[in-house]
């Protein structure tokens, strides 16, 4: 029986463990030669011709129809994966639909199956579409462990999709368990210094950047990077990717002429691959609009997060959680600049797209409703701001410590609130 790993940002797969000298192990599972020139679409339609040639061989040629079926979903799978690497979403879904079709309703191997299942989450964790992935990923990890036992390297790697899809779920606690589940197995299969870490060490950090523990955080990012520097150089997109995320963790502490000299590093190979107007920069994107917005060059930060709104809706779709974000973000820049009427434009829209998407218990909604407090302060709407403060407090100290920054941003808020009521019962009482 085949042994096949679940999918990952690049969307490729391994064949084993052992990687050929030429080759280096990607952002996950996945080997990949490293790019020396830009991605382009001519590479794409090769991949796509060699997809094709596979499904019509295993149609054509193959005896057993255990055989015949078992190649037509890989190679769908295949050609779904190449289209998610390239982030072409629309294009994967009727891909992967049918692979898994084929899957339940034919005589395949279950391999294909419980794949096409963690394919088909890998799909809907990047389109948003948190709670079918949840489940999709977790049926295929029951499979997955059934049929390669507990601590293979690929069942480290699905643990490794239901943990981002926990933290896209803002379910840090619980995407921390589970990766650390899927490191401890990787490491009884891969020495302390072999890249295949790297990845996992990288998503730990990004949970504890997102948990407040920066210092902890960049203790992961510094063992990764001593790896990611060994084994893909600088001009790799996956070391852009992960300098793309210090240069966060820098800004969030304050360090904005190291996040700025270190987005600018990513950012510039991320350009060479991907073009200047891929969605797969956004991440860069808002962390140098950050750094504009802290050195109040709020021109340029509101320049930048319009270019990223626009990107993402097209990509993405209104409603998708990460426009969510960007919208939360414009109006939190609108508030520092004191457009008020823009920021409460900005910040509704916001907590509509982010309470269907990720629900009213996110960090992400509670930080919108806590920018819309800021905007009723400002406003004079005082009733409507205390009320805004306290379903943020309340859903910010379910998920975080009380010194989380997100936390501490609140009661900022709400010192703020109550100042404002003694100004005005001391102005009621000089009357």
């Amino acid at each position: 029986m085949s042994r096949e790993g679940p999918p990952t940002t690049a969307g490729a797969v391994p064949r084993r463990i052992e990687v050929p000298k030429n080759r280096s192990y990607s952002a996950g599972n996945c080997m990949v030669v490293k790019p020396k020139t830009p991605v382009t679409g001519k590479s794409l339609v090769l991949a796509l011709l060699l997809s094709l040639v596979l499904l019509k061989a295993g149609t054509a040629y193959t005896k057993l129809d255990v055989t015949r079926n078992s190649s037509s979903c890989k190679a769908l799978r295949s050609m779904a994966r190449i289209h998610i690497a390239y982030g072409q979403y629309a294009k994967a879904e009727p891909l992967i639909e049918q692979a898994l079709n084929l899957a339940k309703t034919s005589d395949a191997y279950e391999t294909e199956l419980y794949m096409c299942l963690i394919d088909q989450a890998w799909l809907y964790k990047s389109q948003g579409r948190l709670a079918k992935a949840e489940s999709l990923c977790k049926e295929g990890l029951e499979q997955q462990m059934l049929d390669q036992g507990e601590n293979h390297p690929y069942v480290a790697y699905t643990l490794r999709i239901l943990s981002s899809i926990y933290h896209q779920q803002s379910k840090y606690d619980k995407a921390w368990d589970i990766l650390e589940q899927a490191m401890s197995i990787m490491k009884k299969n891969h020495l302390h210094n072999e890249p295949f870490l790297a990845p996992f060490q990288v998503e730990m950090a990004a949970i504890l950047v997102d948990q407040g523990k920066f210092a902890q955080a960049q203790a992961y990012y510094d063992q990764a990077m001593a790896l990611i520097n060994k084994s893909y150089g600088p001009n790799h997109v996956y070391t852009a990717s992960v300098w793309s995320q210090l240069a966060r963790l820098y800004l969030l502490q304050g360090r904005d002429l190291q996040a700025q000299e270190l987005a600018n590093r990513a950012l510039k190979v991320q350009e060479e691959i991907y073009g200047p107007d891929h969605h797969f920069l956004v991440p860069t994107w808002l962390t140098i609009a950050g750094i504009y917005q802290m050195k109040k060059d709020y021109s340029q930060a509101e320049e930048l997060l319009n270019k990223t709104l626009t990107i993402v809706e097209n990509k993405y779709g209104s409603e998708h959680p990460l426009t969510g974000k960007v919208l939360n973000l414009l109006g939190e820049l609108y508030l520092d600049s004191g457009e008020y009427a823009k920021a409460e434009q900005y910040c509704k829209q916001a907590i509509k797209v982010l309470e269907h998407s990720l629900g009213k218990d996110n960090d992400y909604t509670a930080t919108a409703f806590n920018n819309l407090a800021r905007v009723c302060i400002h406003q004079g709407e005082y009733g409507q701001a205390r009320y805004l403060c306290h379903q943020a407090l309340n859903v910010l100290q379910k998920i975080f410590e009380q010194d989380h920054p997100k936390v501490a941003k609140v009661l900022v808020t709400m010192a703020l609130l109550q100042q404002k009521d003694k100004n005005l019962a001391a102005l009621r009482t000089s009357e």
